[in-house]
């Protein structure tokens, strides 16, 4: 007999619930005790990022304060010219690196899932050694200080004066520090285009995603193109001083304005990656406090993108005075001018979003208008600097000094605090005081005026940036004291703000849910907030949806959307489309470990010990470093499911593994390499650079690699990636024995490939120390071999994970990444043979 009763239908369904949940909170519970540094979670590791990132900003912000105190009077020996160098060096480091970057990553990290109604970013344990690297980097560079080691080449680390002028190891730990921190930007970079494109809710196509989550796409994308030139920068300047390989002087074919041109397309748009996070966390205020939803989103949406694309065009500006023709000046001066038009589009959409709504007042409002006014002051010194003959008499004066820090500060630290002050009920379950909000908001932004107001005036009188000292009766004195005086008004606004988020709150009682009525998925988090992230993951059909679809918090809480148990313990997931967010994949995310730790350890110590010289600490610490990610491999990624299909809820089913495009894996290794191909274009342009620069590139009396053993090597490579490619295929068809015999051969032909690249630059007797041109051959036939190592290694696994089982002709996964990997190294082959074999036959 069928039991009608509604009530008894309602105690069931009650309790069908609360068995879920209890499923959910043991799969997603964070670790205890010593286990807790263990933690993957994003909730864990992203609140690890922001009180890193801080720390290292504070860190920083005294040692502007230092700097303030040293300027504040004429002739001061507070600190000696090495100190000062130290100091600014590591300040301006500090505060680009280890503050700008990061903590957009680290905001995203934590707050990303939430707004996207995601249990978790797609590769969590990425994210975690994500954070130890930047952690361990961090602490490695800012240490240096303290033993008087620190850098002292300027945050822009120019040679000569930082290689042939610049003895001891402070250049060196900068280079390999922050090239080792960098691997932590990119990493959270991949994780984060990855999260935004594959892990949506279903529904939320591609044009109904939250603008903050467009704004970390682009974000992201800028990272990985302007990142790795500047890495490729750091190999070749690090080889100099290391190896004295002469990229960089002048006296063996170098030119030091390579680096330029490689530090300035990381450097400006770096500007935008500081900056475009920062819009992003306005956009996601000024609809909740104004009431209504953004105005102009496909305008706002295509301004980011615009300005991500305009700011790689821009880099020539800071380059006006070196000498440049007159023909480039123009056409960077122009470029720069025209990127105010897509910053104007997302300024004016925000002005008519408050018009057109009901503004709330809040402290979180008073710091988006104080970061908008100072930004927009910030970029109309901006357009000054970008008209060439003005630059010509401001460069290297304190006018660029208050014109960068009013970009930096007026449009990225205000909006930060903003974005704390609004998010922070998220992470606490409490809201920051209102009263002491509106003291700290007067006390930074007042601060901040009076330090670098003045500093447009000091530069146009004449005084020259990074100097130490200055002498008395030259009309700096005044403003150089109203400077610092503003500087430390500054720091105490910081103080108070820092006191303020750290002060026990044992009185105060837990806020209510979702306490500013916004209409994103992040304010689904309950009160306090559950590890799962999102107790089932919804169903979209609006931009608000909090806002626009009815009843839609209670059906999330009672379950009715997908995956609202975990039926086998595991964390998961769902991987949606990119375009259309469809369901594709059930994706079961690895939980607790520490090998992440260990991996980030042993590839810090390749680093740290190479700094140093310690060159057998060094490769040991490169072969644990290798073996730990490789068991990170083995055991934690492609795991072959217990069945193949999974029951989501509302209907659908849909497979617990795919491989190829519709994969997480997949996309990631596509975007790493993006990258990593980036780097290697920077190091190709290098080549060419010197060859505009000299009328004989390559010099004449230099014998070259010849086109025998280039043409051979690109031979065998090329049957080894077409081997590689023949064998997933072999793989897929399971027909297991034409796999091994395939990618065994093609193992053999990619070491006889790397032997044969090697034997031109080799038998041709190329000394590297030399002149640039056999320098920067063997770069490039370095750089392809490392990378020929890594695809062996590849393919060596992919056979070792057929032989266990762990990969079939269905879970093929792995085959698939490796063959990815493969296509864009056959392409690295090429490039690097067509330019060391084939371009000096053409010159």
């Amino acid at each position: 007999m069928t039991d009608t009763n509604p009530t008894h239908h309602a105690i069931a369904r009650r309790g069908v619930s609360a068995a879920q949940e209890e499923r959910l909170l043991e799969a997603w519970k964070t670790p205890t005790g010593w286990r807790y540094w263990s933690a993957v979670n994003n909730s864990e590791v992203g609140l690890w990022y922001c009180i890193a990132s801080f720390g290292f900003f504070l860190f920083g912000g005294i040692l502007a304060l230092l700097i303030r105190i040293q300027l504040a009077v004429p002739g001061n020996t507070f600190l000696t010219a090495d100190q000062y160098n130290q100091v600014f060096t590591l300040h301006g480091s500090v505060m680009m690196f280890l503050f700008a970057v990061p903590i957009f990553e680290a905001i995203s990290i934590l707050l990303l899932p939430q707004m996207l109604g995601a249990r978790d970013l797609p590769f969590p344990r990425l994210s975690a050694f994500g954070f130890w690297c930047f952690l361990i980097g961090g602490i490695f560079v800012c240490g240096s200080i303290f033993f008087n080691a620190g850098p002292k080449g300027g945050w822009f680390m120019y040679p000569p004066l930082s290689s042939s002028y610049q003895p001891g190891i402070g250049a060196d730990i900068w280079l390999l520090g922050l090239s080792f921190i960098e691997i932590a930007s990119i990493a959270a970079a991949v994780e984060l285009i990855v999260g935004v494109l594959k892990c949506r809710p279903p529904g939320m196509r591609i044009n109904l995603i939250p603008l903050y989550s467009w704004y970390i796409l682009v974000v992201a994308g800028m990272i990985l193109f302007a990142f790795p030139p500047l890495i490729a920068g750091d190999i070749l300047l690090e080889m100099e001083r290391t190896l004295d390989w002469p990229f960089f002087d002048a006296a063996r074919g170098g030119d030091p304005l390579l680096w330029q041109h490689l530090f300035w397309i990381f450097g400006h748009p770096e500007v935008y990656i500081v900056f475009l996070p920062s819009v992003a966390l306005i956009a996601m205020i000024v609809p909740t406090f104004t009431r209504t939803p953004m105005v102009g989103y496909t305008w706002v949406v295509l301004a980011a993108v615009g300005t991500g694309f305009l700011s790689f065009g821009l880099w020539v500006h800071h380059m006006f005075t070196t000498g440049l023709p007159g023909i480039s000046i123009g056409i960077f001066s122009a470029a720069s001018q025209a990127v105010a038009i897509p910053t104007g589009v997302q300024l004016f959409a925000f002005l008519a979003t408050l018009l057109v709504g009901r503004v709330v007042k809040s402290v979180s409002m008073m710091f988006v208008f104080a970061g908008l006014a100072t930004f927009i002051i910030g970029g109309l010194t901006g357009v000054m600097v970008a008209v060439a003959p003005f630059d010509f008499q401001a460069h290297d004066t304190y006018f660029i000094v208050g014109h960068l820090h009013y970009v930096l500060i007026g449009g990225t630290i205000f909006p930060i605090v903003a974005g704390f002050y609004y998010f922070i009920p998220l992470i606490t379950g409490k809201t920051l005081s209102d009263r002491v909000g509106k003291v700290v908001f007067w006390l930074m932004v007042i601060g901040f005026n009076v330090t670098f107001l003045p500093m447009h005036w000091t530069g146009l009188l004449g005084m020259p940036r990074r100097v130490y000292t200055y002498p008395a009766d030259m009309g700096f004195e005044t403003l150089n004291m109203i400077s610092s005086v503003g500087a430390f008004v500054l720091g105490i606004g910081f103080a108070v703000f820092l006191w303020d988020v750290v002060r026990p709150r044992k009185s105060q009682p837990l806020c209510k849910r979702n306490p500013w009525n916004a209409g994103t998925l992040e304010w689904l988090a309950e009160v306090p907030d559950k590890p799962w992230g999102v107790r089932s993951i919804p169903q979209i059909d609006s931009r608000y949806p909090l806002w626009d679809q009815p009843d839609f918090v209670r059906d999330v809480d009672e379950g009715r959307f997908y995956l609202p148990d975990a039926e086998e313990g595991l964390r998961e997931t769902l991987v949606t489309s990119e375009i259309d967010a469809v369901p594709q994949q059930v994706l079961r995310v690895p939980g607790p470990t520490f090998i992440t730790m260990w991996a980030a350890i042993f590839t810090g110590g390749i680093f740290i010990f190479g700094t140093f010289h310690w060159w057998w600490s060094t490769i040991i610490s490169g072969v644990l470093a290798l073996a730990t990610i490789l068991i990170w491999l083995w055991t934690g990624t492609a795991i072959i499911p217990e069945k193949p299909q999974k029951d989501i809820g509302l209907g659908e089913t849909v497979p617990t593994y795919v491989s190829g495009p519709k994969a997480v894996g997949w996309w990631a290794m596509f975007i790493t390499m993006l990258g990593d191909m980036t780097a290697f274009i920077a190091l190709v342009f290098g080549y060419f650079f010197y060859w505009t620069v000299h009328d004989d590139f390559p010099p004449d009396p230099l014998p070259g690699p010849g086109v025998f053993w280039p043409l051979l090597s690109a031979c065998l490579l090329v049957a080894a990636w077409w081997l590689t490619v023949v064998a997933r295929r072999w793989n897929s068809a399971d027909r297991p024995h034409a796999f091994y015999g395939a990618l065994i051969a093609g193992s053999l032909l990619t070491i006889a490939g790397m032997s044969a690249l090697m034997a031109g630059p080799w038998f041709s007797e190329l000394d590297p120390t030399t002149h640039v041109y056999p320098a920067i051959v063997w770069v490039l036939v370095l750089w392809t071999v490392t990378h020929l190592a890594v695809g062996t290694i590849m393919q060596w696994y992919c056979l070792a994970r057929r032989a266990a089982g762990r990969m079939t002709s269905v879970y093929n996964a792995d085959m698939m990444n490796v063959t990815l990997y493969w296509h864009f190294l056959v392409l690295t082959v090429v490039i690097t043979v067509a330019t060391i074999g084939g371009f000096p036959l053409l010159a």
